[in-house]
């Protein structure tokens, strides 16, 4: 009996925290147990409890209750052990399995991007991505759906030091032509590589955001033109945007 009573103060305490977070002016005890159905001298237990371990504070104006900075700390060590790769791996692998084609998680690093994931769906594609490898911003569209983000001296930085090599005939090569496409991939949140980096090769991405609102990686689709024609790369834009959010938030990232 005492274990179970133990496990009911538990979890109304846990009730309790989550109707707080509701409110930013904070609620009194009588307005909790109002709300909970429960007696009031219970609630200022459990709430004497919380406000002892800082998870809760009373503002002794108003006596209301609110959440306590002890959340802060909890909450910012959650977001530092947070791994991207292993966040995003359960999402890439839907896409992999929705798609059937190559699925690639990249970070920015040093004005370039790197692979930290890579997925081969099960369409026969020989690209030249690989784990550890290291491409170019300008001519990727896991490159354009981060530039697209960053401040603007960090992009003219990297393209002074890093330049508008070609790669293929599709490259672009034009500061103001890539400035134009990096707008429009702000404005439309997908990014595309149509053959600029490989021949033959389309590819179409979405940036992932950390807890700060700062642009973290990118998730992309890869496949054959043949296959990634206009038609489902228009089609594959909503399932991106949504995949692109739900990492985001794995992140911490509130839209």
């Amino acid at each position: 009996m005492e274990r179970e009573n133990m496990v009911k103060s538990v979890s109304r305490a846990l009730d309790i925290i989550k109707l707080i977070s509701w409110k930013k002016d904070g609620l009194g005890v009588t307005e909790i147990a109002n709300q909970m159905d429960i007696n009031k001298s219970s609630v200022y237990r459990i709430l004497s409890t919380l406000v002892q371990y800082g998870y809760v504070e009373q503002d002794k104006g108003t006596e209301r209750y609110k959440l306590g900075y002890q959340f802060l700390e909890v909450s910012s060590r959650l977001l530092e052990s947070l791994d991207i790769r292993t966040e995003a791996k359960p999402f890439l692998q839907e896409l992999e399995k929705e798609t059937n084609e190559v699925i690639h998680l990249v970070v920015y690093d040093q004005g370039e991007v790197v692979y930290i994931e890579k997925l081969d769906g099960n369409e026969a594609l020989r690209m030249h991505s690989k784990v550890g490898k290291r491409a170019p911003m300008h001519c990727t569209s896991v490159g354009k759906a981060i530039l697209a983000y960053l401040p603007a001296d960090s992009v003219q930085e990297i393209l002074e030091r890093k330049g508008l090599p070609v790669h293929t005939v599709k490259t672009i090569t034009d500061k103001n032509v890539l400035a134009e496409e990096l707008a429009e991939v702000k404005k439309k949140g997908i990014a595309l590589d149509l053959e600029e980096n490989e021949n033959g090769i389309t590819c179409i991405a979405v940036p992932i955001f950390d807890h700060l609102g700062k642009v973290a990686a990118a998730v992309s689709i890869s496949g054959p033109t043949i296959r990634m024609n206009e038609t489902r790369l228009v089609e594959l834009q909503p399932r991106m945007i949504e995949i692109g959010k739900q990492i985001s938030a794995r992140l911490g990232f509130l839209s």
